[in-house]
């Protein structure tokens, strides 16, 4: 038995597995979950007693997950009657430590009994799966929870119509930021700039205006995860046929303004998770270049509203090539992942981070004029300069990294800021590496 990490721990590994499992199936498959997981920034701790997992789930954070092979029942004795070595589900579920929700892993024939996987959604089950399952399949699917189980940004919906149907404060209660909008003739142009998850149009401005969705649709820069639907307030099964065939990508009757507020809660939650699933790098947990393009945009947006200066700094680990050559390309993967753990420990709640590709990372800074952002991005250099690796028993080296910054609004777009942080990059490594450049 493998226990989990206990507090305190420093782990290279953000999010954390519980797995009560059979003695054989760590046996015949721990190592390769293992290997699947830490490249998805996720570690596995292996129990085969549900005492000690129970205590473990007990200590657990609140982002871990609980995994339960219900198989494992065959070989666990129950306390009940210590003649017996099965453990009913019955007793199992009584003794897992409440106030948290399970992975449960079943054979088909328990798949196939509607009676238990009933109980089991009715037990503080977050998910089920059926056996056999690949192990590459489990720990995608396992990664996947992890990203539901996020809060998650706050989603922008632009809404056009009367503005009563709408109750924005128990939207924004649920991270749904509400933006009312009157004019259809413009409403395109609102949506360029505000960038929003989803648009709302009632009916009747639908119909003054039918055109309106197709204008949205076509324009080359539309975020293909956006949704646009159209409130009604009264049944026409011809209306609707009209706008779904014009491009409507659902219909939302407006029953009761609490059932609205639940439907577009429910929207949101979606596009949240489709959105960190595209944006994100799995093997860091930061943004990916996808994700880097979309929230810096949007952030953008933001610092010109609120008239507040931005830095965008590029950094690349210095010889990475030699790292790997010499030490491997496991190694390297470690080194990439201490950078982003020590770049994500210096960013604030606004501040965006990403992995941008192989041992590259972008971090934009909130309200940060460029001396203070080379300030920011100085210390961080220093603070991973300053962490030893063993590349070899008993044989430790450090490692370091060169940055490159450019600043908004001295460069108005998120690609000019980047092109302009980037050849200041350039400029660090051709002076000898180990320093952040900034350019004006």
């Amino acid at each position: 038995m493998t226990s989990a990490a206990s507090p305190g721990t420093i782990t290279l590994y953000k999010n954390h597995v519980l797995f009560l499992s059979q003695s054989f199936f760590i046996k015949d498959n721990r190592g390769e979950l293992l290997l699947h997981a830490h490249k998805y920034d996720f570690d596995i701790a292996f129990f085969s007693e549900l005492s000690a997992f129970a205590s473990a789930v007990e200590a657990a954070g609140e982002n871990d997950l609980f995994v339960i092979d219900l198989d494992a029942l065959h070989n666990m004795q129950s306390d009940m009657q210590s003649s017996r070595k099965t453990l009913m589900l019955g007793e199992l579920l009584a003794r897992l430590p409440g106030g948290h929700s399970y992975v449960y892993l079943q054979s088909a024939r328990q798949g196939g009994r509607f009676l238990l996987q009933q109980r089991l959604v009715d037990s503080d089950c977050l998910a089920y799966a059926e056996k056999p399952i690949a192990n590459d399949v489990l720990v995608d699917k396992l990664f996947n929870l992890f990203v539901q189980k996020k809060r998650g940004d706050l989603m922008r919906l632009i809404y056009l119509g009367d503005a009563g149907h709408i109750d924005a404060a128990a939207l924004l209660e649920q991270r749904v930021e509400v933006i009312c909008y009157s004019d259809v003739q413009t409403l395109h142009l609102r949506v360029k700039d505000q960038q929003p998850d989803m648009v709302l149009i009632a009916d009747d401005e639908y119909e003054r205006t039918e055109a309106i969705v197709r204008v949205l649709k076509k324009n080359i820069e539309a975020d293909p995860v956006r949704e646009i639907m159209m409130l009604q307030r009264r049944v026409d099964v011809e209306l609707t046929r009209r706008a779904l065939a014009s491009g409507f990508d659902g219909i939302m009757p407006l029953i009761t303004r609490e059932l609205l507020t639940a439907h577009l809660v429910n929207r949101a939650n979606k596009i949240r998770v489709s959105k960190d699933l595209i944006g994100k790098d799995r093997a860091t947990g930061l943004l990916n270049k996808v994700g880097l393009q979309r929230k810096t945009q949007d952030l953008i947006c933001d610092a010109a509203r609120d008239n507040r200066p931005l830095a965008l700094g590029v950094v690349d680990i210095d010889k990475f090539k030699t790292i790997n050559d010499t030490w491997g390309h496991y190694f390297g993967d470690i080194v990439i992942k201490r950078l982003s753990l020590t770049l994500a420990s210096h960013v604030g709640e606004r501040d965006l981070l990403s992995r941008f590709g192989g041992e590259e990372f972008v971090i934009v800074f909130w309200d940060c004029a460029l001396e203070e952002g080379w300030r920011r991005l100085d210390a961080i250099r220093q603070a991973f300069g300053a962490i030893a690796f063993e590349v070899t028993p008993g044989t430790v080296r450090q490692f370091s990294f060169s940055g490159g910054l450019a600043a908004y609004p001295e460069y108005k777009t998120g690609n000019e800021m980047f092109l302009r942080a980037d050849a200041m990059l350039y400029e660090a490594k051709q002076g000898g590496r180990n320093q952040i450049r900034m350019g004006k």
